[in-house]
């Protein structure tokens, strides 16, 4: 397909991001209507989320992460995150690059389950919400 005249560089980076989500979203719909597809755990929710960015799509023909509106499952990130200030904060008070180095290390440590992709965005609001 062409593209129209006013077509870029920043359509196709837009169209990218969108279509990722747009195609978990087809592979689900299959496997909920059929046996064909593959069953992604992937909801509208999660369909929205990956495509404004806001969330990672995983890749190929992986499940999404567990869902992360329940509190139980995201309690322990946010938990991390204020613990992890008021151990090291006074040593590091800014969150860099080296800060979350170490914070990555830790998380794997801890053998939850889920990645640091997965966590460090509630891991750092645990982090700025405990700012003194």
């Amino acid at each position: 397909m062409n593209n129209p005249s006013w077509w870029n560089e920043q359509h196709d980076s837009v169209w990218d991001r969108i279509k990722g989500a747009f195609k978990r979203d087809w592979e689900q719909t299959k496997a909920d209507l059929s046996s064909k597809g593959h069953d992604l755990d992937q909801g509208v929710g999660d369909t929205v989320k990956q495509a404004m960015g806001k969330e990672p799509i995983p890749r190929g023909n992986t499940p999404n992460p567990p869902n992360h509106d329940d509190w139980d499952v995201v309690e322990p990130d946010y938990r991390y995150g204020v613990g992890a200030r008021a151990h090291h904060g006074t040593a590091e008070p800014a969150w860099d690059a080296r800060t979350e180095s170490k914070l990555s290390e830790e998380w794997k440590d801890l053998k939850s389950g889920r990645t640091w992709d997965e966590v460090k965005s509630r891991v750092r609001r645990g982090w700025d919400g405990d700012k003194k």
